[in-house]
C-alpha cells in the first residue's frame, strides 16, 4: 500500500488531508466531494480515535484500473481476459514463495480498537470494514480463496459479515458448518491492487486468485504464516484480521448502505470471532464509500470482461464492452456487418450475465461508450425510438431481489440503420483533436 500511495503522489493523483477528520460520516463526506471533483485518490493523516490514516478513492478511475494490470493499448476486457486465461493455467506453486524472516519484524499486535472506526452512512448501524477483503481454504481442497464481505465492528472479538450466498466463501463456511466445524479465514484490510483487483474476479471453483494476484502483480507473491489460524497470507498486506467463521451461529447485522444506492436493512448474518490483529507499523487502512465510483469501476470493469468474453465469442465485430454507470448496464461496441448485427449482439450478451444485464444496448464503433451522453445521443438521433427498443418481461434478475425488482430487461439497437450510414455520419470540426487551450487562452 505505500509504495501504491507513492506512485499516485508522483503522478498528481493524490489529495490530501491533514486536518482532523471525524470518521464518523464527515470523513465519508469528504470522500464523496473529492470524488464529484475528479478522479484523485484521498488521504486522510489525521483520522480521530486512531493513529493510523485512511486512504480511499484508489480505484475510482477506469484509466487506473488499466493502468494497474497492465493493459497498455489494449481495453480493459481483453487484457483482464488474458490473466484469467493465464490464471486457469497456472498453480499456485509456480507463483508463491515463502517471505524473508526479516518481515515479521515489521509487524506489531494489537486489536481492532486501534483501526479507524469509520461509518459512512446515515443510517448504519455502526462503524464498518468496506475494503474486507476475506481469505480462506476451501475444506476440502485447500485452494485459496479472496473475496468482498462488508463487515460491521460490534467488539474487538467480533464481527458481523454478510457472505453473499453465491460467493465461494459462502460455499466453504456452508461446508465446514455441516461438519459442525468453524471455518478459519483472514481479513485483508490494507492490500496492494494486485491483491484487490484479484479478489474482484470472477474465477472458477477450483481456480485460486492468489495466483491472479501474483499475475497482475508481475512477480511472485511473499506468503507469511498467520499467528493463530493455520493459513498463509501475502506478505505485503498491511493489516491482518485473523478469526472464524462460527457454525451455526448468526446475528443482526445492519442497516447498511450498499453499493446500490439504498440501505440493505437489519438481517441475521454470520459471525466472525477474531482471535488475532496486526499491522505493519506504518499502516494505511483503505476505507471504500460503497456504491461510489471507487466501489462501482472495479466491479463494472470486472463484469465487462464476462460480457465482452462471451459476446465475443459469440458474434462477430465485438470491440468493447462497458458497464457505467452502473454494473446493471451493459453497452457494447461494435463494427457492424450486417443488418441485424446489433440484435445479436444483444441476445449474446444477454446470456453473458444473468444477474446484471438489466440494460444492454449496442453501438457503433465511433460511440464513446464510457460517455453515456454519447450513447444516448446514438438511441436518439440514428432511428426510430420503438423499434429499437425491446422489453422482455418477467426475466429474473440480480439474485438478491426478494420482491422482483431486477426483474425484466431492457434491450436497444443503438446502431446505425443498415445502408444508410452516410446519412447520419458524425460532423466534425477540422483541427479540433489538435487544440491545446492552454495555447489559446490567456
Amino acid at each position: 500500500m505505500k509504495s501504491f500511495i507513492a506512485d499516485l503522489a508522483a503522478r498528481g493523483e493524490l489529495a490530501v488531508v491533514d486536518r482532523p477528520v471525524d470518521p464518523q460520516h464527515q470523513l465519508a463526506a469528504i470522500t464523496k466531494a473529492v470524488q464529484t471533483a475528479g478522479e484523485q485518490a484521498v488521504l486522510f493523516r489525521n483520522v480521530g480515535g486512531s493513529e493510523l490514516p485512511v486512504i480511499s478513492n484508489l480505484y475510482g478511475s477506469h484509466d487506473r484500473l488499466k493502468r494497474l494490470i497492465g493493459a497498455g493499448d489494449k481495453s480493459f476486457c481483453e487484457r483482464w481476459i488474458e490473466l484469467t486465461d493465464r490464471c486457469l493455467a497456472s498453480r499456485d506453486e509456480d507463483v508463491l514463495e515463502p517471505a524473508s524472516a526479516e518481515i515479521e519484524a515489521e509487524f506489531v499486535s494489537g486489536s481492532l480498537s486501534d483501526l479507524p472506526a469509520i461509518t459512512y452512512h446515515a443510517r448504519d448501524a455502526g462503524p464498518y470494514f468496506t475494503s474486507a477483503i476475506y481469505m480462506a481454504r476451501e475444506p476440502d481442497s485447500g485452494v485459496p480463496n479472496l473475496s468482498f464481505h462488508r463487515s460491521m465492528q460490534v467488539s474487538d472479538s467480533e464481527l458481523r459479515v454478510r457472505l453473499g450466498s453465491t460467493h465461494d466463501l459462502a460455499r466453504y463456511q456452508a461446508k465446514a458448518e455441516s461438519r459442525g466445524e468453524a471455518l478459519e479465514a483472514a481479513l485483508l484490510l490494507s492490500c496492494g491492487p494486485e491483491i484487490f483487483l484479484s479478489a474482484c474476479a470472477s474465477l472458477p471453483y477450483d481456480a485460486s486468485e492468489l495466483t491472479m494476484a501474483a499475475l497482475i502483480a508481475g512477480r511472485k507473491l511473499p506468503m507469511r504464516r498467520c499467528k493463530t489460524i493455520d493459513l498463509e497470507v501475502p506478505a505485503a498486506v498491511d493489516i491482518v484480521v485473523e478469526g472464524r467463521f462460527l457454525p451455526n451461529v448468526k446475528r443482526p447485522e445492519g442497516p447498511f448502505g450498499e453499493f446500490m444506492g439504498n440501505y440493505v436493512e437489519v438481517g441475521d448474518n454470520h459471525v466472525f470471532e477474531v482471535t488475532h490483529v496486526n499491522y505493519r507499523r506504518d499502516a494505511v487502512l483503505h476505507g471504500l464509500l460503497c456504491g461510489s465510483p471507487e466501489d462501482l469501476r472495479p466491479l463494472e470493469a470486472v463484469t465487462a470482461a464476462r460480457v465482452y468474453r462471451h459476446a465475443a465469442s459469440q458474434v462477430p465485430g465485438v470491440i468493447d464492452v462497458c458497464c457505467r454507470p452502473n454494473v446493471m448496464i451493459s453497452i457494447i461496441k461494435i463494427k457492424k456487418a450486417y443488418e441485424g448485427h446489433g440484435k445479436h449482439a444483444i441476445l449474446a450478451a444477454l446470456g453473458s450475465y444473468l444477474d446484471y444485464n438489466k440494460v444492454v444496448i449496442v453501438v457503433d464503433e465511433d460511440v464513446d461508450i464510457y460517455n453515456l451522453d454519447d450513447v444516448m445521443w446514438a438511441y436518439l438521433t440514428r432511428g426510430r425510438a420503438d423499434t429499437r427498443a425491446m422489453i422482455l418481461n418477467d426475466i429474473p434478475g440480480f439474485y438478491r431481489d426478494p420482491h422482483k425488482d431486477h426483474w425484466g430487461r431492457l434491450c436497444i439497437d443503438a446502431t446505425l440503420p443498415w445502408g444508410r450510414e452516410a446519412e447520419f455520419a458524425r460532423k466534425t470540426v477540422p483541427g479540433e483533436k489538435e487544440i491545446n487551450l492552454a495555447d489559446w487562452l490567456v
